[in-house]
Parts: C-alpha cells; sequence; structure tokens
C-alpha cells in the first residue's frame, strides 16, 4: 500500500487556563473545552494521525500569549510556525514585531490574526490604523489570519485590495453556514476574495459550522468544492482546528475527511492541500 503524503496541521490551539482564561468559552455548548489543551495532549494525536509539523495559532487579544507560544514552539519538534496577536493598531507595531523575532523561537513566528469576527463594525479591516498595522505585518515579512464571518468578507476582498503585499490567509473557509445548508451570499464573496492573488484559504472547522451531532463528510462537500475551486490547491491548506474541532469530531475524524473531501485531486494537489501550501506560504522550516 502506497505511504500517505505528509501532513502539515496549519492550524491548531492550545491553552493551560492556570496561565491565562479563555474568556470565549462560555455557556453549556462550550463545555467540553473549559478544560486544558496542552501540546502534550495533542502530539499524540497528530503523530497517530500522520502530521509531521503543525502551526500554532492565537486564541486570545492578548501580548503575552504570543511569547509564550514562541518559546513552547522554540521546545518542540512538531511546531513549525506560529500565528500570535499583536495589536494591530498600535502605533510602534513594527518595533513589537522586531522584539518578537528576538525572542526565543521568535524565528518560528510565522504571521498575526486579531478576532475580527469579534469587531462590531463590519469594515474594522478597512480602518486606516488597521491598514497601516497590516502594512506592517507585511513588511516584517509575515502572513495574516484572518478569522471572521460571511459578513465581513467584503471588507476583508477590499483590505486584500488594498495590500497587494500582504498574503492574507482566510481562516475556516470564512465560516459558511454548513448547517443551513445555504451556500449563498458566502459563496459569491469567497470567490470575489480568491480572485485576489494574495488570497489564501484554510480547509478547515467546517465540523463546527455542520451540526455537530449529525454532520457527514457530504453535508461539507458542497463548501470544500466552492473553496478548492475557488483557490486551487496552491492556495489552499490544511488544518484541524484542534481541540475546538473535539466539539464535532475526533482529530482522525477531521484530517480522514479533509482526505476524503479532497481524493478527487492530482496526487500532486493533495500534497499541496496537504502539506505544501502551508510550507510554502508560512514559511516553515
Amino acid at each position: 500500500m502506497a505511504a500517505q503524503p505528509r501532513v502539515v496541521d496549519a492550524h491548531h490551539h492550545v491553552w493551560d487556563l492556570a496561565v491565562r482564561d479563555q474568556d470565549w468559552i462560555t455557556g453549556e455548548a462550550l463545555a467540553p473545552l473549559r478544560r486544558d489543551f496542552t501540546l502534550e495532549d495533542l502530539e499524540p494525536e497528530a503523530r497517530a494521525a500522520g502530521v509531521s509539523a503543525t502551526v500554532l495559532v492565537q486564541t486570545v487579544t492578548v501580548a503575552g500569549e504570543t511569547p509564550e507560544f514562541l518559546a513552547l514552539a522554540d521546545r518542540s519538534e512538531l511546531i513549525a510556525g506560529v500565528v500570535g496577536w499583536t495589536d494591530l493598531t498600535a502605533p510602534d507595531i513594527a518595533d513589537t514585531l522586531a522584539a518578537l523575532s528576538e525572542l526565543p523561537g521568535g524565528d518560528r513566528l510565522v504571521g498575526l490574526r486579531h478576532q475580527v469576527q469579534s469587531e462590531p463594525d463590519p469594515e474594522w479591516l478597512l480602518r486606516p490604523d488597521v491598514l497601516r498595522g497590516l502594512a506592517a505585518v507585511a513588511a516584517a515579512g509575515l502572513v495574516h489570519d484572518l478569522v471572521i464571518l460571511p459578513h465581513q468578507m467584503p471588507a476583508a476582498t477590499r483590505a486584500a485590495a488594498a495590500l497587494p503585499g500582504l498574503v492574507l490567509v482566510l481562516d475556516h473557509a470564512g465560516k459558511p453556514p454548513v448547517a443551513t445548508g445555504r451556500t449563498q451570499p458566502w459563496a459569491d464573496d469567497l470567490r470575489a476574495f480568491a480572485a485576489l492573488p494574495n488570497t489564501v484559504c484554510k480547509l478547515s472547522g467546517l465540523v463546527t459550522e455542520a451540526d455537530w451531532g449529525a454532520w457527514t463528510p457530504e453535508d461539507l462537500r458542497p463548501y470544500a468544492e466552492t473553496v478548492i475551486d475557488a483557490f486551487g490547491p496552491g492556495r489552499l491548506m490544511f488544518g484541524s482546528d484542534w481541540p475546538v474541532c473535539r466539539l464535532a469530531a475526533t482529530y482522525t475524524e477531521v484530517l480522514d475527511t479533509a482526505r476524503a473531501l479532497i481524493q478527487e485531486l492530482s496526487e500532486d494537489e493533495r500534497a499541496a492541500v496537504l502539506a505544501t501550501t502551508a510550507e510554502r506560504v508560512y514559511g516553515l522550516r
């Protein structure tokens, strides 16, 4: 039997509630996430699934988290990159990014992310101070991950057009309404975003946009096919979204589902989605 292609998990989290609260974990539905999820918890699941490298992504808009993640990556053979957080609107963001790069594990800093999905202004990304911050991210040689809701996609497209030197990575395919079965207007807005050459997308987070207890791979297929068609395998990367995915699926189920959704692609195209796009976009070692 042929060996499975190399896998890079381009999107996962960890947290220790004794170090820092995760104030977004509220309500009964998210209660299974209100516990520690550490790298030691992830490693056996990732290794068993054949994952050779990962990208650790920020969870809270707290400056102290990024140095902690860089230090964790510095001690880890699994974490190849960190997408951190700093205040995009701060006048001294360039100095902050330079300082982060000098910390232990600073060479693992590959991008930044902000919880744009929580911003009440649907055009937050287009604020002049935010655009200045995003330009500084590009100047530092980093990418920016976008965690947005579907109604924020048009602003993301305009921001991408305004900043052609910045690579924008769309997390979780822009959170389409999988549980409803609807694809519009998400699909048209996604295609407009994908039409810009400096945009990339993660095949991640779809299981938790579906019915957690009753989803099937076929429920996800229309959304995955839209993303594959819009971006192409060379601008698409797999992410587990562990441990958030555990609300709806195990780590192995998420990866097996991704493999099923891309099974019609060629061998090289599957390799791009599962590893090489993430390695190239994030500059992983």
